[in-house]
């Protein structure tokens, strides 16, 4: 009985035992998992205050590009001069309606005429059309809106004795005829800006092709029958076939005869001449000639002399025997024996010839003997 009930209380040892054992378990899980949603949480607030921040600074950025002096010119002149054909537009529209209804569409003609005009001169800007183009354009939008600042300064005086007293009716009529006039002029000044600013843009591109107009001015003033002949083989030639400098090219060559740009027969004899000439001081100041001619002549045509003192010259003797007095001049000076000299042995070269053999004799002092006959003939 007793071992029964130390094994049954035992057995609920071990029970309390698992039971604490998993419940510990469970609660490490939870801890892991409540650890793990701190983590998230504190992880999705960091990445909403990143989030935040980068939204502040594209904003900031966005704020600073559209702040820039020049976006701030381009929109502020752009906004002023609608509010100057707000204020000037009804001014127009109620002086001519007071005349007929029928006139209504006269004052945003002359409104709308200035300002179509005045875009024209930015399209001719940005097209580079001809500057009279631009200042005809510049004419109209000027004549529009100084007609229509005549018109809105009369209805402003002709507000007078209507609840207002002279001078506050000059005061509007001028005030009127103020911002009709500005707001295109004030459109044409922005066009003078951009358009010079695009030419700081690019200071070489711009420096670049006014070097280029220069040259091009030049080239038709001091060339005049070249340039003439240059356009009339590039429009004979098919579209896009024929460049102009390969066409000035071709002309100049028809023109003088060669096709170096520059050179004529008149300068072509100037530099031979010159080089002649230059020759000839040469030759007098070293007393000998050392001109291009006479340097050639030497070396293709050198003296006799020259050719037999070169060493390895083929026209040295070498299978000769030496003279027997250099050869004891030199034994004796230097003490010792003269080497024998040079005898041939049978078959160690190619034999002379016999007329050879009779020449060597002769030089070595011996007496002439007959020659065999040589095609025919007897030496």
């Amino acid at each position: 009985m007793s071992s029964w009930s130390a094994e049954r209380r035992a057995d609920k040892a071990a029970d309390a035992a698992e039971r604490r054992r998993d419940d510990e378990h469970r609660s490490q899980l939870r801890r892991d998992e409540r650890r793990k949603d701190r983590e998230e949480a504190r992880e999705i607030k960091a990445q909403e205050r990143r989030d935040r921040t980068a939204r502040r600074q594209a904003r900031a950025a966005r704020r600073e590009k559209t702040l820039t002096p020049g976006n701030v010119y381009r929109k502020g002149t752009l906004g002023l001069v609608s509010l100057s054909a707000l204020a000037s537009l009804p001014a127009q529209i109620i002086h001519f309606v007071t005349i007929h209804w029928m006139l209504f569409p006269i004052g945003p003609a002359l409104e709308g005429g200035a300002w179509v005009m005045a875009a024209g001169v930015a399209y001719a800007d940005e097209k580079k059309l001809p500057a009279w183009v631009r200042w005809l354009l510049r004419g109209l939008s000027m004549g529009a809106a100084g007609y229509a600042a005549h018109i809105n300064l009369g209805y402003g005086r002709s507000l007078e004795g209507h609840g207002l007293s002279a001078a506050d009716a000059a005061a509007v009529g001028w005030g009127l005829a103020a911002v009709t006039m500005l707001g295109p002029l004030f459109f044409e000044v922005r066009q003078w800006v951009l358009t010079l600013s695009a030419d700081r843009v690019d200071p070489k591109k711009r420096a670049e092709e006014k070097a280029r107009a220069k040259h091009e001015a030049k080239r038709r003033k001091h060339h005049k029958d070249v340039v003439e002949l240059a356009k009339t083989l590039v429009s004979a030639a098919p579209f896009g076939t024929l460049k102009f400098e390969e066409a000035f090219a071709s002309a100049w060559e028809i023109k003088h005869g060669t096709r170096t740009p520059g050179m004529t027969p008149a300068l072509f004899a100037e530099k031979l001449a010159s080089s002649k000439a230059l020759g000839d001081a040469m030759d007098e100041a070293n007393g000998s000639p050392v001109s291009n001619r006479g340097r050639l002549l030497e070396l293709l045509h050198p003296a006799p002399q020259k050719l037999l003192s070169q060493p390895g010259s083929s026209q040295v003797a070498s299978d000769l025997p030496p003279a027997s007095g250099g050869t004891q001049k030199t034994a004796e000076k230097r003490g010792r024996k003269a080497p024998p000299p040079h005898r041939r042995t049978k078959n160690d070269s190619v034999p002379f010839h016999p007329i050879a053999k009779t020449e060597a004799a002769l030089e070595r002092g011996g007496t002439p003997r007959r020659i065999p006959a040589v095609n025919g003939h007897n030496h």
